[in-house]
């Protein structure tokens, strides 16, 4: 029987990538995103619900997230859920779970003052992912198509 194991999220990055580069010069990044959801409690008094992602992008899109990704902007995450195991310091078998994402679009958000508006490129990494650039700020709203 065939399975399946993908994920997409949309939220929004809790601090700015860790960006590392490996031998032979690959990157890797790093970063938490967000994600909320809202519902009423029993009482019917609104309640909020955070998640918080672990998300790894390689190569590619770790040198977008590098260049234009900053914390609070909101992305689009598309990728599989990985689960690691290892053995702390005093022995103890550890678990942690993050998203391997293969494809990236961020989606604008919060930016810092004085960000860079650029075009980043898209980006493919050895899995075909990409990423896309923001909308920019005054585009109309009023597209014939």
């Amino acid at each position: 029987m065939a399975s399946v194991n993908k994920v997409i999220l949309v939220g929004n990055l809790g601090k700015d990538p860790e960006v590392r580069h490996l031998e032979g010069g690959v990157a890797v990044a790093r970063f938490p995103i967000a994600t909320s959801e809202t519902f009423k409690d029993k009482n019917g008094e609104k309640q909020e619900r955070t998640e918080w992602h672990n998300i790894v992008v390689w190569r590619g899109l770790a040198e977008v997230a590098e260049k234009y990704l900053k914390k609070g902007q909101s992305v689009y995450i598309e990728g599989k859920i990985r689960t690691n195991n290892y053995q702390d310091k005093e022995g103890i078998q550890r678990y942690s779970t993050e998203i391997v994402a293969d494809n990236m679009t961020m989606l604008g958000g919060r930016t810092d003052a004085g960000a860079n508006n650029s075009n980043p490129e898209t980006a493919g990494s050895s899995s075909g992912g990409r990423a896309e650039a923001p909308a920019f700020e005054g585009e109309p709203d009023d597209l014939p198509f």
